[in-house]
């Protein structure tokens, strides 16, 4: 139980805010998708059985997280909360505004809820108190056109896209975020500002140990970079693995500790072994036949790819060695409206949310024992969101 943590995390950050970020209405003819109680309402229970989905409208005129409460049923509007800063969008990008993965993340461990705002270059740092958000921090995120966020323990690392592109690193005290000196580094790239959505670097995340920091650089050299994390969170200089196939764009871990790489150009997923030097040695890679595979996420032990040239989810299987098997016969396991991009799973595993950026929409599908999905339903969502994530 992590009621009364949070409940000494809520009580200080209430006394030290003068303002709280409550559910905003939302203008009815957004996109006609759906009209927002500007009501703070009554949640479901207490925090901790409270369940929500969070979904980034990446909006350029104003960045906000719609919140949903999730129940097996579906899901129900929560409210609406502005991040204080601007989404972006990347040039040439139709269905993937940030063309990224983890651009909102949600860290269990301390009720907190990350999102990048690409187009005033900061992120917002927001308290979780069961389905309602509470704004705790704007800051810079040491670059340009932030589109990723990383977090282990105590540290928070910012993909910063534009540009040479970068990686930032920032200290936790208590429920605020503070930048760290030396956890800076360049990724030596030669792209615009925002980039070209192809170009620019796709997504930042930590080992499973927390030692490394791993950034995936697209057709940016289609190299996996490899930074040693050392003492009060200071990088090293990257490491660059060529992939097994073009444009690694995300990634996950597999419960051996193989990195399991989703890859766009012949989409493929690619699994390799992480060594201490920052080095990937190669284990195996399996295409779905689909077009796009570019998002990935885990749900009861399944890989799950989003194919947005496809509109379709499949399903991988990772082995012993790093292996590499689809579920059924071509892994496909489910139909998504226009332009599938990011997924999320709900913690249990039991369910998986997958936006369809070119439907304006969140396709909300049940987790079968055979990692088969079922089709639940479908919200409508202000077109042009990127970043989901579950609590």
């Amino acid at each position: 139980m992590r009621l009364p943590a949070r409940l000494l995390i809520a009580t200080s950050v209430l006394s030290a805010l003068a303002l709280v970020a409550a559910p905003v209405a939302a203008n009815a003819a957004t996109g006609g998708a759906r009209a927002h109680t500007a009501a703070l309402r009554t949640q479901s229970g207490p925090p901790d059985l409270v369940h929500s989905l969070f979904v980034q409208t990446d909006s350029t005129g104003g960045n906000q997280i719609d919140v949903y409460d999730r129940a097996p049923s579906g899901l129900t509007f929560a409210g609406t909360y502005d991040t204080g800063g601007n989404g972006g969008k990347e040039s040439g990008a139709v269905v993937d505004s940030l063309a990224s993965q983890s651009s909102l993340v949600y860290d269990a461990g301390t009720s907190t809820l990350y999102a990048v705002n690409a187009g005033s270059n900061t992120i917002s740092v927001f308290f979780v108190w069961g389905d309602r958000l509470f704004l705790l921090q704007v800051l810079p995120s040491g670059g340009e056109f932030p589109v990723s966020i990383a977090v282990h323990g105590n540290l928070v690392y910012v993909l910063n896209a534009g540009g040479e592109g970068s990686v930032q690193g920032f200290g936790r005290f208590g429920p605020f975020l503070f930048p760290l000196p030396r956890a800076s580094q360049s990724l030596g790239l030669s792209n615009t500002n925002p980039p070209y959505y192809l170009m620019g670097p796709g997504q930042v995340g930590f080992s499973p140990d927390g030692h490394q920091l791993i950034v995936t650089t697209k057709a940016s050299g289609s190299d996996i970079d490899v930074f040693s994390v050392g003492a009060f969170g200071s990088l090293s200089a990257p490491v660059l693995n060529p992939s097994s196939t073009p444009v690694p764009f995300s990634f996950v871990f597999s419960p051996d500790g193989s990195l399991v790489v989703a890859e766009a150009g012949a989409s493929s997923v690619s699994t390799y072994t992480l060594n201490s030097d920052g080095t990937l040695s190669a284990e195996a890679s399996l295409t779905d036949g689909q077009a796009a595979l570019c998002w990935i996420t885990t749900a009861k032990g399944i890989d799950y790819v989003a194919n947005a040239g496809s509109n379709s989810l499949s399903a991988y299987r990772v082995g012993a060695g790093g292996s590499l098997s689809l579920v059924g016969t071509t892994g496909v396991v489910g139909a998504t409206g226009a332009g599938p991009i990011d997924i999320a799973a709900s913690p249990s595993g039991r369910f998986l949310y997958a936006e369809a950026g070119g439907a304006g929409a969140v396709d909300q599908f049940g987790v079968n024992a055979n990692g088969t999905l079922r089709v639940i339903g479908s919200v409508t969502i202000t077109p042009g969101i990127e970043g989901i994530a579950a609590s």
